[in-house]
């Protein structure tokens, strides 16, 4: 069992994929904006761009960038999550798949990683970060965000060690070209507590073309 699904399972019982699932739901039903990540991936690139969503978990987010028109694809290493995925959005494709391990044989105009997926990888951080890296296609963008603190992540949520985690985007060959504290594009800061980062190749533009 891993660490993630340890976590789940005691926070929120046996059933965590489904409430997962249904408490984002009840959100949308009460008015709520639970599609900001789909926003930002707009804003970098226009449909109907290839986007890997990495860490999919129940799917919002690729279901979102589907209807909207993206090509998605979605992949998370539960295969909980993916099976109420498949369960509401039978009709987008799914994949169990360690994202340290990731071998789609295909790449992405955009890889993304929401939901604090990845301080889930820092027992395997440069491995993951290279296995991302190599799925994204030429001119593609690379895109996470995660709490970087214990008060901006859940109750037994691992903390990231930043300095690790850019050594390791170095390592595979990945150049940040923007950060921001949300997924709204508010200016980071250091120490604000949740960090969202574009990626490109190293050596590619030194900035990110929003479509706007």
């Amino acid at each position: 069992m891993s660490e993630w699904q340890q976590l789940a399972r005691r926070n929120s019982g046996d059933a965590y994929a489904r409430q997962y699932a249904d408490r984002f739901a009840r959100l949308e039903r009460e008015g709520h904006d639970i599609h900001g990540e789909a926003r930002f991936v707009r804003d970098l690139r226009r449909a109907p761009a290839r986007v890997l969503d990495a860490g999919c978990g129940t799917g919002r987010i690729a279901a979102r960038l589907a209807a909207d028109g993206y090509d998605v694809l979605g992949v998370d290493a539960d295969p909980a999550m993916i099976d109420v995925a498949r369960e509401d959005h039978p009709d987008l494709p799914w994949q169990v798949a360690d994202l340290a391990a990731l071998d789609l044989g295909e790449t992405f105009d955009v890889v993304l990683l929401a939901g604090n997926v990845v301080p889930f990888l820092h027992r395997a951080l440069d491995q993951a970060v290279a296995r991302l890296a190599a799925h994204v296609a030429p001119g593609g963008l690379l895109a996470w965000g995660f709490g970087t603190d214990a008060a901006h992540l859940p109750p037994g949520c691992p903390v990231v060690d930043l300095a690790a985690l850019n050594l390791a985007v170095a390592a595979a060959g990945l150049h940040t070209v923007a950060r921001h504290a949300s997924w709204d594009g508010e200016p980071y800061e250091a120490g604000c507590g949740y960090v969202v980062a574009v990626m490109t190749a190293a050596g590619g533009s030194d900035r990110v073309s929003f479509t706007g």
